[in-house]
């Protein structure tokens, strides 16, 4: 008589809980070690983005099987297997894949250059500064990537800069601080996907929980340049608008607000590049299939993090470290709020420690359902807080890869450009805001 998967998986489990649970903070620790070995390294190499993180995951993957008590090895792998390939992590995945064909395909046919030239051309000579803000946020909610975004806009900027007489280090911050609006809350960005997918909500409904927190600190700090660029009369050259390489971009987003499922949206996006690719001569149908392939290919890494992520938190779950976690919440937190402010807490600390919201967002995302659940909090303010407060961890942190790419960009330091980063700061007072206030109510 063949045995079915979940029987099997059920056996397993009745034959680890013989043996007994880890339990308590050892049952936690695995996070503690992957923090370390990540953090550790990173100091030591002076460079955080020269330890890979799906190492750190492994090393601490590693150490979690070591430390769970009961059954074989082979056990203690399947229960760390059923945590890496259950249904929601197996959904990132193919999310993941199909964003990453779709950002190569789109960038192969000129849609980037051609939506950046769009918004550029929107630019009013006398709010040069807010006009840029508003180009990286428009940008940025088209291509679902911060780093894209600076990568796009931050030579530009860097002109305006020059030729106007304005601060390298204000003009840059602006377009940094733009590119994380949409970070934040584009339909196909990393952490919009990963933050719904782990707590169980929908894109549309995460977003217009969202918009009420990103949204008035974008409207301010509009205001803001807007004030400070009043006397500055300086304009960008954008290249001619080229209207239907925008169309891909107008398309997932139109999908997305309509909420389409998102794996139809983007692959109505990928079709749509692939025809506009035809068309234009931009590539063959080879040249299409390795436009894909290397899309595919830069989401390695972060579906082995995705994975090994999920089954070392699963391992977690089994050993009762979650379990544990909720005790000492139910000591120390005391309301929704303190709940949304715990859950805020925890985000904020693993990016500091990964310098990657994404990997702050997957590793945090099971603590925060399960925190969620326990208090009774709805899921699309949760994936908000989860996305807001690691968008504005990532986009202050001076050896983040957006902001080390930035002053590359620039020629200014880090440093420098912190200082004139307004929109992460009055993202935070929103924030936290939202949280002290129960706001937006529709959502608390």
């Amino acid at each position: 008589m063949s045995v079915t998967p979940k029987k099997y998986l059920e056996d397993i489990h009745s034959k680890m809980s013989a043996g007994g649970h880890t339990g308590g903070i050892l049952a936690l620790s695995p996070l503690a070690v992957f923090l370390v070995v990540y953090l550790v390294s990173s100091l030591v190499a002076g460079d955080f983005y020269k330890v890979p993180v799906a190492a750190a995951f492994l090393v601490a993957s590693v150490y979690a099987l070591c430390i769970s008590k009961g059954g074989s090895l082979d056990d203690r792998v399947a229960v760390f297997s059923e945590g890496a390939g259950n249904k929601t992590v197996l959904l990132m995945l193919w999310i993941f894949v199909l964003a990453g064909a779709f950002a190569s395909t789109a960038k192969d046919i000129g849609a980037i250059d051609a939506t950046v030239n769009l918004t550029l051309h929107l630019l009013p000579g006398k709010m040069i500064l807010a006009g840029l803000f508003l180009a990286a946020c428009l940008v940025s909610m088209a291509v679902g990537s911060s780093v894209g975004t600076i990568v796009a806009l931050v030579p530009i900027a860097s002109g305006i800069a020059s030729g106007s007489g304005m601060p390298p280090a204000m003009v840059t911050a602006v377009i940094v601080g733009g590119a994380f609006f949409g970070d934040n809350l584009s339909f196909i960005s990393d952490t919009t996907i990963a933050a719904t997918k782990l707590l169980g909500c929908s894109m549309s409904d995460k977003f217009k929980a969202n918009i009420w927190i990103a949204g008035p600190a974008a409207v301010a700090v509009f205001v803001i340049y807007i004030f400070l660029g009043f006397n500055m009369d300086a304009a960008a050259t954008p290249g001619a608008i080229e209207w239907v390489k925008t169309l891909p971009y107008l398309l997932v987003i139109v999908l997305s607000v309509c909420g389409i499922n998102v794996l139809l949206v983007l692959t109505a996006g990928i079709l749509a590049n692939m025809l506009i690719g035809f068309v234009g001569g931009h590539f063959d149908w080879l040249g299409f299939l390795n436009s894909i392939g290397g899309g595919i290919a830069s989401m390695g890494d972060l579906i082995i993090v995705t994975m090994l992520a999920g089954g070392m938190l699963e391992v977690i779950r089994y050993n009762g470290g979650l379990e544990y976690l909720m005790r000492l919440f139910g000591r120390r937190v005391k309301g929704k709020r303190g709940a949304e402010a715990g859950i805020a807490g925890l985000v904020s600390l693993a990016n500091l420690c990964t310098a990657n919201n994404t990997v702050a967002i997957i590793s945090t995302g099971q603590m925060s359902r399960e925190i969620a659940s326990r208090y009774g909090l709805d899921p699309r303010k949760v994936a908000s807080i989860l996305d807001t407060f690691s968008c504005i961890v990532q986009c202050v942190i001076p050896y983040g890869a957006q902001m080390l790419m930035a002053s590359g960009l620039a020629g200014v330091s880090a440093f420098a450009i912190t200082k004139y980063l307004y929109y992460p700061a009055v993202l935070a007072v929103v924030a936290v805001l939202s949280i002290l206030l129960r706001y937006p109510k529709k959502f608390s």
